[in-house]
């Protein structure tokens, strides 16, 4: 029997992806139009820490990759269900992750830079090896192996970072972009041109941390389809919430002595960030699906049903000129400040438009 569908899961991933779609500058643009403090100090949450440390726009890019793994003990029960052979199964996750390596080098500009010039290490293939390894390891391992597979990856990444510097910068700070063995060998592994030059926040070494990321999603994925009499809705909102509140307590703790780093994708990031995505998850889910308040969610979840559709198009389709063909001749008479946050709510309103138009014609883009 085909699993209901998780409408708290294209929700958050519409959420999630509304940041990537403008919400980041909205919020910037607020904190111009608006200087409170509590909006300036979102406004510094809409963008990436330059190295260490932690904010908001930070978790966008693990909580996709989490919401990944949520979906897929759903997709192979669907899959088990019909009937599906094992080595087709394998296959068809085999074929998924090559598509998104495949997509992240053409949205980095394969089609137009020389071999030399092309970055190979990208978002969507970090989602697609990651969570490719993760789907893998969940169909032949079972909940106790990969919990411990998941501490292997974290520990012994750390103990890698920590008394394994890069060679080419003795006495550097090994979690320093410098000093870490991550850029070394990534200068060695990953062909092309590195995004930092010396180092690649999407390279090699890194993505073994973010396999756990996606094994994350899957371990609460496995939770909430659970069929067991004693596992209410609430009771797993619970558990999802207990776990969401032990990996943010250890991610900060880790943090002392690993730093939390995006870049890095150290293991207390791993955590930290495993841990408010498990939140989010619980939050949403006990809302939208046991609470069963939907209406508000429509805006999202039409953005979350082509979450990868609307990635892509903004790279090949000018939203911006769009927008200022329609709000152009209104923008230019407001003040800055204001023209800035109209433009911005302009820009968000026509990528929705086009989303919601795919969505009136049921077209999505599955990879």
């Amino acid at each position: 029997m085909e699993q209901q569908r998780l409408q708290s899961l294209d929700a958050l991933r519409g959420f999630d992806m509304l940041f990537i779609m403008g919400g980041s500058s909205f919020f910037v643009a607020l904190s111009k139009f608006l200087p409170a403090s509590i909006c300036e100090a979102i406004a510094r949450q809409m963008e990436h820490t330059a190295w260490s440390g932690f904010t908001f726009y930070d978790m966008i890019f693990p909580l996709f990759l989490f919401i990944a793994g949520i979906s897929f003990p759903y997709s192979l029960s669907n899959q088990q269900a019909k009937g599906i052979p094992r080595k087709t199964i394998y296959l068809r996750i085999l074929k998924r992750g090559f598509i998104l390596v495949l997509l992240g080098i053409v949205y980095n500009g394969a089609l137009q830079l020389a071999i030399g010039e092309i970055r190979f290490a990208s978002v969507l293939a970090r989602i697609g090896i990651a969570w490719m390894v993760a789907a893998l390891i969940f169909m032949n391992v079972n909940r106790l192996g990969r919990g411990f597979i998941c501490a292997f990856i974290l520990i012994g990444y750390w103990l890698l970072l920590a008394f394994v510097p890069s060679p080419e910068a003795g006495g550097a700070d090994p979690f320093s972009m410098e000093g870490s063995i991550v850029g070394y060998i990534d200068r060695i592994v990953v062909p092309g041109r590195l995004h930092l030059t010396i180092h690649d926040p999407e390279g090699f070494m890194s993505t073994f941390p973010a396999i756990v990321s996606a094994m994350l999603g899957m371990f609460a994925g496995e939770l909430v389809k659970s069929s067991a009499e004693k596992l209410t809705p609430m009771k797993k909102v619970g558990w999802l919430l207990l776990a969401g509140f032990f990996l943010c307590i250890a991610g900060k703790a880790w943090d002392v002595v690993f730093p939390i780093n995006k870049n890095l994708w150290t293991s207390s990031f791993t955590c930290y960030v495993g841990g408010i995505s498990m939140i989010l998850f619980a939050v949403f889910y006990m809302i939208i699906d046991v609470w069963k308040y939907r209406k508000w969610t429509f805006f999202f979840t039409v953005i979350g049903l082509n979450s990868i559709t609307i990635y892509l198009a903004q790279r090949i389709i000018n939203f911006d000129g769009i927008s200022k063909f329609f709000l152009g001749g209104i923008i230019k008479f407001l003040p800055e400040n204001l023209a800035f946050l109209v433009s911005s709510i302009g820009y968000i309103a026509v990528c929705w438009g086009f989303l919601y138009f795919l969505y009136k014609k049921k077209i999505f883009l599955k990879v």
